[in-house]
């Protein structure tokens, strides 16, 4: 599966760091990902997830009604395999840190 030509969000920038390293990755790399939760006034980060990237790709969401393109959003999705085997997919925002961690020798 190939990463998509452009990396975006429906309402927001990302990080052009981030975008480049998400489109540097391949199936296979090493990755840890952690993502900053915010409800309400507070925020804080979920514990770091170590995996294997499969793919990126977006996930198109809708109304249940039959409206315009236009109100589709398109949000990117990482997918990849969590240490015991779980296959596992995030979607990514603003808010989202991905790193490629070293190859183990």
């Amino acid at each position: 599966m190939s990463t998509p030509s452009e990396i975006r969000l429906p309402t927001k920038r990302l990080d052009p760091t981030l975008v480049e390293l998400l489109r540097s990755l391949v199936p296979g790399d090493r990755i840890e990902i952690v993502k900053i939760v915010r409800v309400g006034s507070r925020e804080w980060e979920t514990k770091p997830i170590q995996a294997t990237f499969r793919h990126l790709n977006y996930l198109a969401t809708g109304l249940a009604t039959d409206r315009v393109p236009e109100d589709d959003l398109i949000v990117p999705m990482v997918h990849f395999t969590k240490d015991n085997q779980e296959l596992s997919s995030i979607s990514i925002d603003e808010r989202t840190k991905v790193r490629k961690l070293e190859a183990a020798k």
